[in-house]
């Protein structure tokens, strides 16, 4: 098995639907980092997992410079976020989405849990 990981960095605004008191619901901005970790069996025909551009490509076209709340159609917290953006990246089992410094959240595919950090 071939794993790599890609390091992007975003910025985006958000405004989370909370029911309680926080200033969170309010429109505000990140500088996000981002960790997309893909696998594959085989390498391609480059001999790649996937072309690190190509990943920064689809996450950076989707998200940087843009307000999460008129991309989707759920509350985009961070968690929100990193599964959203593992179900977009050909061969990704995890994503770690940073939306500040010392919050961050990970999502990983079922069958990858015991696959490397």
């Amino acid at each position: 098995m071939f794993y790599i990981k890609k390091r992007i960095e975003i910025s985006f605004a958000h405004r989370l639907d909370l029911p309680y008191e926080s200033k969170c619901t309010r429109l505000h901005g990140h500088n996000a980092i981002i960790e997309v970790f893909c696998r594959a069996s085989e390498l391609n025909a480059e001999g790649m997992v996937i072309d690190f551009k190509h990943v920064k490509e689809i996450v950076k076209k989707e998200l940087d410079h843009r307000c999460l709340n008129d991309l989707v159609t759920f509350n985009p917290t961070a968690e929100q976020m990193a599964r959203w953006i593992c179900e977009r990246v050909p061969g990704c089992y995890k994503v770690s989405f940073q939306e500040s410094e010392g919050n961050i959240a990970v999502y990983v595919l079922d069958d990858a849990l015991n696959a490397p950090l």
